[in-house]
């Protein structure tokens, strides 16, 4: 909202209330921090007049959630060449995967073992998907981490999933393979409740991008998973989703559900969505290991938007060799999202890693408190393995944090109709830091404001990649003012288990360049072939 705007909405008030004009003007410019004399209250308020004419035209237009502004955020760096030349990427399925003694154990296999079990046909995708089926209908409201089993669709992919095999037809390293989408993605035939009560009921009679992508390569949809309301913590209108490790915690969000079912055994893997987080935390929370792609890599196409400056798809994994395989799948352009930009993913698995300059952000380290010791571990692994580590200091002159109203500015308006309707009343959560009462407070920040704090953020792209560019990963803990940061900037992270704090994982980034996930991936597979912390799983979800 400009400040004339909300000049306005006060004259509303004068006109409701009787207020002399000139106090409750100079009131409203008091709030946004704008002096105005008599004379220009006096030349302000015809235009004032025919602004609140205006907004009320617009607001009785209609503007679905899926309409985005025209205006496109752009997250390179002045100079920056985006990688081109795509070559093939060699997944590295082993041919002597075997199915296990004990059948539960199955829950817990990789994709890369799943996949070698299908392409051997050891197992047929109607028996695995049956198999997880029944996971999620046996632990899916322990965790309360399911909106919707997609059975009858799954079943229809599993049986086509077979067909193509039988006839030759192989799609690759997914084919046939279960996973669980976040129910902000749109499904024909199936709701997409956005996790919120006013939307519990809610069909988009749209398919999703990233669904379509994943369908193209053989995998089969069988769950629509939880999020915190429109995509905010573990909160939804059926309660709180659970973290599998410790079911009085929830799961931390918003990608509850995806991060919740896939550390459990439920799917074998899962797609989540960030925007400030909501990959990182609930992977981190859970045990599992998340990719954050770069801005503008996987269309948004069919998903609900929150932050269209700001919005990420991702998967969410047990391995980061699984994150490689699903982001291949569903990465580059549909002709619908025109935010995603085209590039090359040349992930070679099986590459040295001595190639790879590594820094890791030394004041991060040292005042990280939560994790320290299992940091301090992670980074004496990777000595180990070989990686020569740079200290970095992150340094960043741009005030971060008074950048975070960008997101709530862009929120509010995708949710302004819910806020002007009065049914934000129905959302479960109604404290002050919560969707409704931040929707209210976004209405009252300036336009100007909004556009200064992206001026700002250009140079904050500027200092980041000044910071990146000498690196291809750069260590750090999870949390802390790099995540906000770097989801202003749009730079790609991988999220991954380092360890456990009284019975609870914890974890570790790897940040990347703008388009850089083959490395950070590289990475963080080689920490995880030195380590085992990927494949501990939560003892009550093991049968």
């Amino acid at each position: 909202m400009s400040s004339l705007r909300f000049v306005c909405l006060v004259l509303a008030l004068l006109w409701k209330y009787q207020l002399p004009a000139q106090d409750t003007v100079s009131i409203a410019g008091a709030l946004i921090g704008l002096d105005l004399t008599q004379s220009e209250i006096d030349s302000m308020r015809p235009g004032l007049e025919q602004m609140r004419t205006d907004f009320s035209i617009l607001r009785n237009t209609q503007l679905p959630n899926n309409v985005p502004p025209a205006l496109y955020f752009n997250p390179l760096p002045i100079g920056f060449q985006v990688p081109e030349g795509q070559g093939a990427i060699d997944w590295r399925i082993p041919a002597g995967s075997e199915l296990p003694k004990n059948p539960d154990d199955l829950a817990f296999y990789s994709i890369q073992q799943l996949a070698s079990l299908i392409k051997s046909r050891k197992i047929s995708s109607v028996d695995l998907t049956t198999f997880f089926l029944e996971r999620l209908k046996k632990y899916g409201d322990t965790l309360k981490a399911v909106t919707t089993v997609t059975e009858k669709l799954a079943m229809e992919q599993a049986r086509k999933a077979d067909a193509d095999l039988a006839r030759g037809i192989y799609r690759g390293p997914l084919h046939g393979i279960p996973y669980g989408a976040k129910d902000l993605l749109a499904v024909p035939g199936y709701r997409t409740t956005w996790g919120a009560k006013p939307y519990e009921k809610q069909v988009i009679g749209e398919k999703a991008t990233v669904i379509s992508k994943l369908e193209e390569a053989g995998a089969v949809l069988i769950a629509k998973l939880t999020l915190g309301a429109l995509a905010w913590g573990d909160v939804w209108y059926g309660g709180v989703t659970k973290n599998p490790w410790d079911l009085e915690q929830g799961s931390s969000g918003s990608s509850a559900g995806s991060a919740s079912a896939t550390a459990a055994g439920l799917v074998p893997f899962s797609i989540g969505t960030e925007t400030w987080g909501s990959i990182v935390s609930p992977s981190t929370r859970c045990g599992n290991t998340g990719l954050r792609p770069t801005f503008g890599r996987v269309s948004r196409s069919g998903a609900m938007a929150l932050s269209w400056s700001m919005d990420k798809i991702g998967p969410i994994c047990r391995t980061a060799g699984d994150c490689a395989m699903v982001f291949d799948a569903i990465r580059g352009s549909d002709k619908v999202d025109f935010t995603v930009i085209d590039a090359a993913f040349n992930f070679d698995g099986s590459s040295d890693i001595a190639d790879l300059r590594v820094g890791y952000f030394v004041d991060a380290f040292e005042h990280s408190e939560f994790n320290r010791l299992n940091d301090s571990l992670t980074l004496a692994t990777l000595r180990s393995i070989g990686v020569d580590l740079h200290p970095v200091t992150f340094e960043i002159s741009t005030p971060v944090n008074a950048l975070d109203f960008i997101l709530s500015a862009e929120a509010a308006a995708a949710f302004e109709e819910l806020t002007l309707s009065g049914r934000d009343d129905e959302m479960v959560r109604q404290i002050r830091r919560a969707w409704p009462n931040v929707f209210r407070e976004a209405q009252f920040i300036p336009a100007v404001q909004y556009i200064q704090a992206n001026r700002h953020r250009t140079i904050l792209i500027q200092e980041m990649h000044q910071l990146m560019q000498d690196y291809d990963v750069i260590i750090t803990p999870s949390f802390g003012l790099q995540l906000l940061t770097t989801n202003l900037t749009g730079h790609p992270c991988v999220v991954l288990p380092n360890g456990f704090v009284e019975g609870r994982p914890t974890s570790v980034t790897f940040l990347g360049n703008l388009f850089g996930e083959d490395k950070i991936l590289k990475l963080a597979m080689a920490y995880q072939e030195a380590t085992d912390f990927e494949n501990q799983h939560p003892s009550f979800f093991k049968n």
